[in-house]
This record gives C-alpha cells, sequence and structure tokens, in this order.
C-alpha cells in the first residue's frame, strides 16, 4: 500500500504548491516513486499533457519535480474562470462544460468517483502520493461535501501536514485560527505544523516555535525561509504582477488582462539579467516598452472590449506604427486579428472587430485543442526574421479556430505581418533557442551589447526544483515526515 502526505493551508498563495513540488523532489532523491495529487483545482495557468489532457501548471511542475510525466490523473478537476461567478469545468483532462459557481457547488459531490478513480491509479503506480489541498480547510460556508481540503483527506485517510505563511503576517491567528475552526475528527488529521516564508534569522523564531506547540498542542516540523524563485505560479495572486523594475535595459511589457491565462509563458524572460517583464493594467503604464505582448485570456471578447475602453488599444497601436514589436498569444493572437466570431456562445458571445493588426478571422467552436506541439519558425522576413528557423516546444490550448491570410509564422501556424505576430503556442519562449534570439535582438535593437547567459526553460526549472529541495530539507524536520507517512491516520 503506497503511502500518502497532504498538505493544506492556512488560506491561498502561503505555498503549498512549492512545498508539495519540493517534497516530490525530496522523495525522488530518497528513492521513492512519487507522485502529485490535486483534485480539484482553480487556475487560469493551466498545461497540456502529452496525451492532450489540461491540468494545472503546477501540478505539472510538482510531476517534473517528481521526475515523471504529467497526467490528469494529478489533477482531475480543474476549474478555469471565465467569468466572476461561473467557471469552465474540465475532468480527467476534458472540458464538461461551463457552470455557474452556485451549479458546480451542488454539482461536485457526483465527481468524487472521478476523484477516487485518479487516486487509484496513482496508488497503484507510485510508493509515495503527496497531496495538496486547496485555499482554506475552515471556509465555514463552502464546507459542506467538501472533496479537496479535509473532505478528501477523510475520504483518503490521509495525514495532513498545515502550512502558514509568516510573511504575510499574523502567523499565529493562522495557524491556531484554522485548527480551532476545524472540527475534532479534523484536528486529529493534522500531524505537524510548518512555518513557511520567514525572513530574516530563523533563530530568532525559537520563541514562536514554544508559543505555535504549546497553544495547538502540535509540532512545528519546519521554519522554511523565504525563498526568491522564477518558478511558475497557478493563480492571479502571483507576486509576479508586482514585479519591481529595478535597473534594467529592457522593458517588455505584458498587458495584463482581467482574465489572463498562462502568465508563466513568459517566466523564461524574467531569467535575463537587464530584462524587465513588467505586467501592466493600465495604459499610463506603457511609457517606453521595447516590446508589447498581448497574452492568453479565458474570455477573449470581454477581454478585448476592455482594452478597447481603457483606452489600452490604441496605446498599443501607437507604439506598433512607431515600430515596437507586437506579439500576440493564443487569445492575444485572436484579437490581433479582423474579427473573432463567438456566435455559439463558447466564452462571452457575439461577434466583435479585432484589432486589425493581422489579417485573420477566428470562429469559435464547441471542440477545444488541447496538445503539445514542437518544430521550428518558418523563413521569415521583416522585423522578426531574427527568429527564422529557430526551434521551439510548447503546447495548444484553445477553443477557436484562425485563418489567417497573413505570413506563416512556425511551421504548422501562427502569422505575422512587419512588426506584428502571434500564435497559439503557449510556452514558445521556453526554448533557449527562442528567447536567446529574442532577447539578444531586443539589446540589438537598443544598440546594447548582449552579455546575458541563455538558457533553456526546462533545465532552468529543474536547477530550481534542486534548489528549493535543498532548502527545505535543511529547515524541516524530515525523519518526521517519514514517520507521519509511515504511521498514517
Amino acid at each position: 500500500m503506497p503511502k500518502k502526505i497532504m498538505l493544506q493551508g492556512t488560506m491561498s498563495n502561503v505555498g503549498k504548491s512549492f512545498l508539495t513540488a519540493a517534497l516530490c523532489r525530496i522523495f525522488r532523491q530518497d528513492g521513492y516513486k512519487v507522485a502529485p495529487f490535486k483534485s480539484q483545482n482553480m487556475a487560469l495557468n493551466s498545461f497540456i499533457t502529452i496525451n492532450g489532457e489540461e491540468i494545472g501548471r503546477a501540478q505539472a511542475l510538482q510531476a517534473e519535480a517528481a521526475g515523471i510525466v504529467p497526467t490528469a490523473y494529478m489533477n482531475p478537476i480543474l476549474l478555469k474562470p471565465t467569468t466572476d461567478v461561473g467557471s469552465q469545468v474540465i475532468v480527467n483532462g476534458k472540458v464538461r462544460g461551463n457552470m455557474r459557481a452556485a451549479d458546480y457547488f451542488r454539482y461536485k459531490k457526483c465527481l468524487i468517483p472521478d476523484i477516487i478513480a485518479a487516486y487509484k491509479k496513482l496508488e497503484s503506480e507510485f510508493d509515495i502520493i503527496v497531496i495538496e489541498g486547496a485555499g482554506s480547510p475552515v471556509e465555514l460556508n463552502l464546507k459542506k461535501d467538501d472533496i479537496v481540503n479535509m473532505g478528501l483527506a477523510e475520504l483518503l485517510k490521509s495525514p495532513v501536514l498545515l502550512v502558514g505563511d509568516i510573511d504575510r503576517g499574523g502567523v499565529f491567528a493562522q495557524l491556531i485560527g484554522t485548527l480551532s475552526l476545524l472540527e475534532k475528527n479534523e484536528n486529529e488529521l493534522v500531524k505537524g505544523l510548518i512555518v513557511n516564508q520567514f525572513r530574516g534569522d530563523i533563530s530568532l523564531f525559537s520563541d514562536g516555535v514554544k508559543i505555535l506547540e504549546e497553544k495547538s498542542q502540535k509540532n512545528v516540523l519546519g521554519v522554511i525561509p523565504y525563498i526568491e524563485t522564477l518558478l511558475e505560479d497557478e493563480d492571479s495572486l502571483s507576486g509576479k504582477f508586482n514585479n519591481k523594475s529595478g535597473d534594467h535595459d529592457i522593458e517588455i511589457a505584458v498587458i495584463k488582462l482581467p482574465k489572463i491565462s498562462n502568465f508563466s509563458d513568459f517566466d523564461v524572460l524574467m531569467q535575463y539579467s537587464g530584462v524587465f517583464v513588467n505586467f501592466v493594467s493600465n495604459p499610463s503604464q506603457l511609457i517606453a516598452p521595447d516590446m508589447i505582448i498581448i497574452p492568453g485570456t479565458k474570455s477573449t471578447i470581454a477581454d478585448l472590449k476592455w482594452l478597447r475602453e481603457s483606452g489600452f488599444e490604441e496605446k498599443i497601436k501607437q507604439f506598433s506604427a512607431a515600430g515596437v514589436l507586437l506579439f500576440g498569444i493564443c487569445g492575444g493572437y485572436q484579437m490581433l486579428g479582423s474579427s473573432i466570431d463567438d456566435t455559439i456562445g463558447c466564452e462571452s458571445g457575439g461577434v466583435i472587430k479585432g484589432m486589425g493588426g493581422l489579417e485573420h478571422k477566428t470562429i469559435f467552436c464547441s471542440e477545444k485543442k488541447q496538445c503539445q506541439v514542437s518544430g521550428k519558425f518558418d523563413k521569415i522576413v521583416d522585423s522578426y526574421s531574427f527568429l527564422s528557423g529557430a526551434s521551439f516546444y510548447g503546447y495548444e490550448v484553445h477553443m477557436g479556430e484562425t485563418v489567417s491570410n497573413d505570413s506563416r509564422l512556425l511551421e504548422h501556424g501562427g502569422s505575422y505581418s512587419h512588426n506584428i505576430a502571434g500564435c497559439y503556442v503557449h510556452g514558445l519562449f521556453d526554448s533557449a533557442d527562442v528567447s536567446g534570439r529574442l532577447i539578444k535582438e531586443l539589446f540589438r535593437r537598443k544598440g546594447l551589447q548582449f552579455n546575458c547567459d541563455i538558457i533553456d526553460r526546462k533545465e532552468f526549472r529543474d536547477q530550481q526544483l534542486d534548489l528549493i529541495a535543498d532548502i527545505v530539507r535543511n529547515n524541516i524536520d524530515m525523519s518526521a515526515i517519514y514517520r507521519i507517512i509511515e504511521e498514517g491516520v
């Protein structure tokens, strides 16, 4: 029988995903076959598996940490918000439909067989499963029929580690308050506490550890220092959106659309010294960009209307007319065309005129395209000629079909015209060949010397995963965690 351990948090964004990835890497280093599992994830940052299944990006990263191929079994339910009150529901990697939050709340219990089946599949193949919860386990108005936190822990009979984030303040209230709101049987499942994101000298928190242990009657298994990483985040609470400019030579402006998705597409560009990736949410923040990117979105027409009404569209066109490179990915690529037709109501519905930088039309269809892709850029003239023949890899996940009259950007799709280009491929820049050529060109355009190291995103992630695993291992009681896993509940 495989062993299991579950990480739950006092709130969203306390570091559950990174700690899950770190434990996956540690168990792998220790010789175990390990897999991540998150029964239900709500995120617009998704990933497409080799079998064309859509899962949360965080679970793909955790699988990478474990040294295994991501599958839908690791995240059987993915919710992708389409409006403030509704989401696209993805089950076992495929779209089940769009649901209002209230309807999904009533329906979710029906998905328990899918959750159990996915977990049992992992159980049959791995030695240890690291389970991640979502948000807080004590959202009292949402606890009925819980399938992701304590409800899941009880269902799977899994011991739980509770994580609090001291960097956000109130870690005593976070941890002790959460424990006090748990039912007695739930509280008994919590086998230890983790204090995450501590800045400074950890020894200064020794009294804090004693207080937590006295008041909670739980052992503090680790105080994890604040870790600066450039690994993928799973939701819009990402600190990358508050990235500070500092000293930089190049600014790449990414439009922070209201329903921005797959913003990890640009993490690789942050690796380069002297490059500032600026997520801009107001036209006034577009001052002197060296490149503008319109990213993916879960609501293309609604976000295009926002671009238009906010004044972003006019500002973007002004910079594009002045020769600044403009690039669109997925929904951003659709926006750059002449029209978008969603008469079947896949997203917000309706037909809208595009920005017109490229000559293509997009018609939404009911079937979602989900696949991994790789290849080369086509032979390109004009402003993007520096990418001719560059090798790329990535994945597509979109509802629309686009027919273009412009020159082809990639061997199998996308298009360009002068300094405007776009395609459907997420992760396009992850290849060292692509990101290296792009950054070199941006430096060249400004008459600057390019002195950056070029590294493939996959290699960089692997280095970062080893780094966080080492830090976590050195600041957590792994012998206690192994004992908890062995004893179970």
